[in-house]
């Protein structure tokens, strides 16, 4: 197992890249769920933005980890707010996390198939896309709602290997989240690396056994 030896390129044929806090700054994401998400919330409600914050966060952390946390279509017919709408409007707030353009344009230099694959919703990723222009570095794109199960289960790996047929000894996975890596670790890929600092504002993660790299720059 390869989480933490010094990555050798020429044994890796794809690069699977997560999206919100591995290429893109998870400061947008935190911010619009902690605080534009609850203030529209509490204007709704008839609230304080303390009490829908107070209110929201148990039936956020009730849910995360499961495709429902994904899932815009559930929050906007659970809160009675249009959450793509939201997305739409505060789309100038998505950015690249630093150095992120530039390792990919190398890694399409690389001649390595280049996948991403993504909790978002589908349309949190076609709407980010608009902004960013994400999807132009890729070979393929994948949201794991198709798959009806998210990174972090065992189920969702098999489903992407019947898609995307990569060989797990010969792939890299890069992600910000522990129980994903966890996962692809369980099924079997070979070469995996945490990101450190997801969001741009906030001080870096612990990694666990996994080597840690503050942007993915640093991999190339």
């Amino acid at each position: 197992m390869t989480a933490t030896a010094a990555l050798d390129w020429a044994v890796i044929d794809t690069v699977l890249l997560d999206m919100d806090g591995t290429l893109l700054d998870l400061r947008y994401d935190n911010w619009f769920w902690r605080e534009l998400v609850p203030s529209h919330y509490a204007r709704h409600q008839g609230l304080d933005l303390h009490a829908a914050q107070a209110r929201l966060r148990p039936r956020f952390q009730a849910v995360h980890g499961t495709m429902e946390w994904y899932c815009i279509d559930y929050w906007s017919e659970t809160l009675g707010l249009d959450i793509a709408a939201l997305k739409r409007d505060s789309l100038p707030e998505v950015r690249f996390l630093p150095g992120a353009e530039q390792f990919l344009a190398r890694l399409e230099r690389s001649g390595k198939r280049r996948v991403l694959v993504t909790n978002a919703h589908p349309t949190t990723l076609a709407l980010k896309n608009e902004q960013a222009r994400l999807t132009r570095w890729f070979d393929a794109c994948y949201s794991t709602h198709p798959f009806k199960v998210p990174k972090e289960h065992g189920e969702f790996w098999p489903r992407l290997l019947a898609a995307e047929r990569f060989e797990p000894r010969r792939t890299l996975i890069v992600d910000d989240s522990l129980p994903v890596l966890d996962a692809a670790r369980a099924f079997g890929i070979a070469w995996l690396r945490a990101v450190r600092r997801p969001d741009s504002s906030r001080p870096a993660q612990e990694t666990g056994l996994y080597t840690g790299i503050d942007r993915v720059a640093e991999l190339m």
